[in-house]
């Protein structure tokens, strides 16, 4: 397998792509946006430099890395040679069925359809393919160049072979698969999620303020970033349309988004994305 695509390019696009070009695959980063892409370059080579700066790489290593990485705006194109292709797109089960039916029409017969979401049925997105039993999840945490975990997710249909190869492309680019099984959230977010819902609850019944909560949950439980802090993070927005795809997903109210973060995502408050969410920025 030397030959992998990836399906949009924004923060963890960019991130797989980045990956995977510094292990020296040939990588094709797919986006609608031209603009999107050019960006997604940019901050590649940003990424590249901060490695150079600690030393972890030379200069002709981020010139080798970014020549790996070729650039489309059509994924008929794109995808047209690829062992591999990972979907990266917006957590939106609709977007992502879309895109899956395009892979299934352009990517050759055995090649391997991945996605990166990371609370979606795997089994929903398969029923859109000829393919069910290429179809897989590659759950990549963010930042994607850091971050170790990758969270595999099996559809009940996933081919035992497509799971072990890739498993063992995963510790190829220095990474630790997880395999799961496929349910709402799998298992980082459904462990993650709630607990940050829960910490939005006791925020807005004021037990305490959002500084003092995340530096509870950092110092007596050694989480590196609080709850309300990592919410920012990753996107309110986000986090909000998790906890609606575990509601629905196992048809339980104790997974239903705390209504301050519903009102937050309203206001446009998504996090550090927009400048503003538990904190300022």
């Amino acid at each position: 397998m030397e030959n992998i695509a990836v399906i949009g390019a924004g923060t963890m696009g960019n991130g797989i792509a980045h990956v995977f070009a510094q292990k020296g695959f040939k990588v094709q980063l797919i986006d609608a946006q031209a603009s999107a892409l050019e960006k997604a370059i940019a901050t590649i080579g940003k990424n590249l430099d901060r490695q150079i700066a600690k030393q972890i790489i030379s200069a002709e290593d981020k010139a080798i890395t970014l020549a790996h990485i070729q650039i489309s705006t059509s994924i008929e194109h794109g995808v047209a040679n690829a062992d591999l292709v990972i979907e990266a797109a917006t957590e939106n089960s609709d977007i992502k069925k879309k895109i899956f039916a395009s892979l299934d029409a352009y990517a050759k017969p055995d090649c391997i359809l991945a996605t990166n979401t990371s609370s979606i049925s795997i089994g929903q997105l398969a029923a859109v393919t000829k393919r069910p039993s290429l179809v897989i999840g590659m759950h990549f945490m963010n930042p994607v160049p850091i971050m170790k975990l990758v969270e595999i997710i099996n559809g009940e249909a996933t081919a035992i072979a497509v799971t072990d190869t890739i498993v063992a492309l995963t510790k190829t680019i220095d990474k630790i698969p997880c395999v799961v099984k496929d349910a709402p959230g799998f298992i980082a977010n459904r462990i993650l999620m709630p607990m940050i819902n829960e910490a939005i609850h006791a925020f807005s019944e004021g037990i305490s303020d959002a500084a003092t909560i995340d530096q509870i949950m950092k110092l007596g439980m050694a989480h590196p970033m609080g709850p309300l802090q990592l919410a920012d993070y990753i996107g309110l927005d986000v986090c909000k349309n998790i906890m609606i795809i575990m509601e629905e997903g196992f048809n339980n109210a104790k997974y239903a988004p705390c209504p301050l973060l519903v009102k937050m995502v309203e206001e446009g408050k998504l996090g550090i994305k927009t400048g503003e969410g538990f904190y300022k920025y």
